[in-house]
């Protein structure tokens, strides 16, 4: 007997790759919305759609490293390697992400999904910049290394807010655009609602 394919699976990972490719169009700066991230926003939608918790956590993972294999040797030619310095705590980070998708957003809301954008934001901002500091980045006011101290993590921090902003707002706005199309498909599609 054949299987088909389920046409939620189709569209939910339609919408993933669709968001991987933003991040290689913005990386690249071939669209207006450059400074912008959606991966904070895919791993929140990944998180809360994708109802096997394997997917939920496979699907948005291997698509960040699809899209940073490309990112790392299309865009930039290589010139970080295979894998930029860290990326591990990177996807450490953004599984922590997929993981406030799945609990956070057990009831697709506006309001939680804002939340749940904001909390994942700020917990990409303390947590990525906590480990430039652990691994000796530096003070761009001196370009020297950042204090071992609470100093310097602050000044970490505060270097990090311009990125933080940034992370934010492409999070809140592909977050708007991911949950709010899936769930106007499903209005229309109610074959997209079966779990």
């Amino acid at each position: 007997m054949k299987q088909s394919l389920n046409p939620r699976f189709l569209t939910l990972m339609c919408f993933i790759l669709v968001v991987a490719l933003m991040r290689v169009l913005n990386a690249a700066e071939l669209t207006p919305v450059s400074n912008f991230t959606p991966i904070g926003a895919m791993g929140l939608f990944g998180g809360a759609y994708f109802t096997k918790r394997w997917k939920a956590f496979a699907f948005p993972l291997l698509t960040l490293l699809a899209s940073d294999l490309v990112v790392n040797e299309v865009v930039f030619n290589g010139k970080y390697g295979v894998m930029y310095s860290g990326w591990y705590w990177i996807y450490g980070i953004f599984a922590l992400i997929v993981f406030l998708g799945r609990s956070i957003l057990t009831r697709i809301s506006i309001k939680n999904v804002v939340l749940a954008g904001i909390v994942a934001s700020l917990s990409h901002w303390i947590l990525a910049d906590f480990t430039v500091w652990l691994g000796g980045g530096l003070d761009l006011r001196t370009n020297l290394p950042l204090s071992r101290d609470w100093t310097g993590l602050v000044q970490c921090l505060i270097q990090g807010i311009p990125f933080m902003k940034n992370f934010m707002a492409g999070t809140l706005v592909y977050s708007a655009i991911l949950f709010g199309g899936y769930e106007f498909l499903k209005v229309r599609f109610p074959k997209l609602a079966i779990l």
